[in-house]
């Protein structure tokens, strides 16, 4: 694979996405706090350097299926930040209709498959999607990311197996920010190294750093240009950091504030502001607009939330069931 450079271009992408996915958490916690939002909420912030690198090295027809703290990855594939707060608010205008709440965000137009409450439980599914793809004959790639919890789930390991037997076009990757809720790696694995768990199955694996959204896009890409080529899956470990508690709900004190802040002095977003000044890719200025364009789209958003309907009653029973004959198996 050829090296990627790295320009103003990418950088300025990663910039806005990230500091849009910073913002649009943060207003959600804020919201959170006064009640608008209710029922769980886990927060991205920390992680949006995994997020941003592996949607610059995806195509957009690509698939991307995660577990319940969606909403950096939701905004990241493109999904508006007027659907995705709506249906924090469970409105009628969300992305599922006001129906999933926070874990449960979908978009069939841009491929992001959710957003699932049960730990581990898309795992399965990512391989699932990724084996349509495979046997419609395309050459679109499924990334599925779970979190280092969700690692010691059985059907991991069933579904590695599966999918290495079969050679399917996915990239699983897990998001290991070091928490399982308030547990620590160290305290349910004896092995720390979570790339190691593909060895079993003669996955190709690795571990890259998730502070830095370069090294994320580099990894990533590789893995799908393997996944295109046919030579089937491959297993991500990207290590990063959520520096909020695992929900609203947790105070986090199983942590130092030293260990927090050790982290906050590799922020993403403050790396990338800093590359795209150093290397005169960008003034004070733009950084100023960038920063004004994402403060309008998280205001804009609360607005819509909070104007929007709630779901008529006639709704309850409706997307229960797939009405239609196998409707995801097209090209």
């Amino acid at each position: 694979m050829a090296t990627t450079k790295f320009g103003k271009e990418i950088y300025l992408e990663w910039y806005e996405s990230m500091l849009l996915q910073r913002r649009f958490e943060e207003k959600a916690g804020q919201l959170y706090g006064m009640q608008k939002i209710r029922g769980f909420c886990h927060l991205y912030i920390g992680q949006e350097a995994v997020s941003a690198g592996i949607i610059s090295a995806i195509r957009e027809d690509d698939n991307l299926i995660t577990a319940y703290r969606d909403h950096g990855l939701a905004l990241a594939k493109g999904m508006t930040a007027n659907e995705c707060m709506a249906e924090l608010y469970g409105k009628a205008t969300g992305c599922t209709k006001g129906k999933g709440g926070s874990m449960h965000f979908f978009s069939k137009e841009k491929r992001f498959f959710g957003g699932h409450g049960i730990v581990g439980g898309q795992i399965g599914l990512g391989a699932g999607i990724a084996f349509a793809d495979h046997y419609l004959g395309n050459d679109r790639v499924t990334v599925c990311l779970f979190g280092d919890g969700a690692a010691r789930q059985g059907l991991l390991h069933e579904t590695y197996n599966m999918a290495m037997l079969w050679n399917l076009p996915v990239i699983f990757i897990c998001e290991n920010n070091y928490y399982a809720m308030g547990t620590s790696v160290e305290r349910t694995s004896k092995t720390l190294d979570i790339a190691k768990m593909a060895l079993a199955y003669d996955m190709p694996s690795d571990t890259v750093d998730g502070m830095n959204p370069e090294a994320v896009h580099t990894a990533v890409a590789k893995a799908a240009e393997r996944a295109r080529k046919g030579e089937g899956p491959t297993f991500l470990e990207i290590r990063t950091y959520r520096y909020r508690g695992h929900s609203m709900s947790d105070p986090a004190k199983y942590r130092t504030k030293e260990e927090v802040e050790g982290y906050r002095l590799k922020d993403p977003i403050e790396v990338s502001k800093n590359k795209l000044i150093s290397k005169k890719w960008a003034t004070e200025a733009d950084i100023e607009a960038i920063n004004d364009k994402v403060k309008a789209i998280v205001e804009e958003c609360v607005t819509f939330a909070e104007e929007s309907p709630w779901p008529d009653i006639s709704e309850l029973y409706k997307d229960i069931y797939v009405e239609d004959d196998y409707p995801f198996i097209t090209d």
